[in-house]
């Protein structure tokens, strides 16, 4: 179980074009390519958050509270790589410095960022943008 708390970006691949009923957004659209959602984990459990991502990427578990969990959730996703921070929030700091194309409105609502999820297409950079993102926040 991971442990501490801070903030967290998770790289997903999407191999083939999905829509996805994301809660209360609806029908999000995903083409292929690579995802970058960035996230907090301050509370109870902190980083153990990173955990039931995990466990639900993996077909252990089908609860979805979050965003991300719907798209964790589709079986032909991969959840391939997590970036922390510790100690530090800065959850839109890190989310707005990655490069990439952002999906409206996702894993945004209790902040004014426009989104905390970054598509891009290739993954080399977008795993290179992340870590920047996270060195530069941190």
């Amino acid at each position: 179980m991971a442990e501490g708390e801070g903030t967290y970006t998770l790289v997903v691949e999407v191999p083939e074009p999905l829509v996805i009923e994301v809660g209360a957004l609806g029908p999000v659209q995903f083409d292929a390519g690579w995802y970058a959602y960035t996230g907090s984990a301050f509370g109870p459990g902190g980083f153990s958050r990173i955990d039931r991502h995990r466990s639900l990427a993996d077909g252990e578990t089908d609860t979805r509270h979050w965003h991300i969990d719907y798209l964790l959730g589709e079986p032909t996703t991969d959840l391939e790589v997590v970036f922390t921070t510790p100690d530090r929030d800065v959850e839109c700091a890190v989310s707005e410095r990655i490069e990439g194309r952002r999906i409206d409105d996702f894993g945004a609502s209790d902040c004014a960022c426009p989104s905390h999820l970054v598509f891009g297409e290739r993954r080399d950079r977008l795993l290179t943008s992340v870590e920047r993102a996270h060195d530069r926040a941190g």
